[in-house]
């Protein structure tokens, strides 16, 4: 997916972990399906997983999600990674790495929710418990700009699309931006945000949203952000009640709007001939904006 994308496999966890956590080196090791873009992730034994990021990019988060997970656990109401070693550089791998506890629940896939009432329910309990955290330090979220700040890569991304085979109308996608920019920026202080809610970072069971993973772009920004599910997630007629449950304005749902946008006009042409996960979901995100 990345040009300079590190090269990982089960041997070469088990020889970081036979270097590192001994404990653990004797448990089966398997790659995990995903549709993950910063992480490769292998399933040790029943009770853990070792993510091993891809670039150097992801590998700066390691510490920052170490330290402030277990501080945003005890005010969310589903579980999140619990952080139980970090690892460092070893065996032809370049970067730090991190074990975690295992938890269960299936990957949620946009527009299949057997409970979307439910689920568009639960997720806004956790969007609106983020946002309700203490915000008096932390650091910058990754998404933590104004929209505006966006304008530039979305457009370049909407021309990109332009010249492939997608069938969307470039004209269509760049006016429902433009539309998404004219709203009224933030105006209160920035709040917490997981800011990448994609269906890959999202785990389900019995209907119900069962936990939230992938905290690596977490901190404080436009609630805005944490709107995304929405359009990359729920059907219609979820999203209302998401919208309900959520509690926002107009101008926060328009900005919600465009980064569920924006983040999807750009990962398709990067991901569409080698992420067919993210891929599909960006289309999906294009036709529920332009449609709804």
């Amino acid at each position: 997916m990345h040009a300079d994308e590190a090269d990982t496999d089960e041997d070469l966890v088990l020889r970081l972990l036979r270097g590192q956590f001994p404990q653990w080196a004797d448990l089966p090791v398997r790659r995990l399906e995903s549709g993950g873009t910063v992480n490769a992730i292998y399933r040790v034994g029943t009770g853990l997983t070792v993510r091993l990021p891809l670039t150097s990019g992801g590998a700066r988060t390691l510490e920052r999600e170490a330290y402030w997970l277990p501080r945003l656990a005890p005010l969310v109401p589903v579980p999140i990674p619990e952080v139980v070693g970090l690892g460092k550089a070893a065996e032809g791998y370049p970067w730090g790495w991190a074990v975690h506890r295992w938890i269960d629940g299936e990957v949620l896939i946009e527009g299949r929710a057997d409970e979307p009432a439910r689920l568009a329910r639960d997720l806004a309990g956790f969007v609106t418990a983020m946002r309700a955290a203490d915000h008096s330090e932390g650091p910058p979220a990754h998404r933590g700009k104004p929209l505006a700040a966006a304008d530039a890569e979305t457009r370049g991304a909407i021309e990109q699309l332009r010249h492939t085979d997608e069938p969307f109308d470039a004209d269509v996608m760049l006016a429902a931006w433009e539309e998404a920019l004219a709203a009224p920026e933030c105006p209160g202080e920035p709040r917490w945000i997981h800011s990448d809610l994609m269906p890959s970072n999202l785990l389900g069971a019995g209907g119900r949203l069962a936990a939230v993973i992938d905290f690596g772009t977490a901190g404080l920004g436009d609630p805005a952000v944490d709107l995304i599910p929405a359009w990359n997630l729920l059907p219609p007629a979820a999203r209302q009640v998401f919208r309900e449950a959520v509690d926002t304005d107009d101008a926060t749902w328009a900005r919600g709007r465009g980064w569920a946008l924006s983040m999807a006009v750009i990962q398709l042409p990067y991901y569409r001939q080698t992420n067919p996960v993210i891929s599909a979901n960006a289309r999906y995100v294009i036709r529920q904006v332009l449609t709804g």
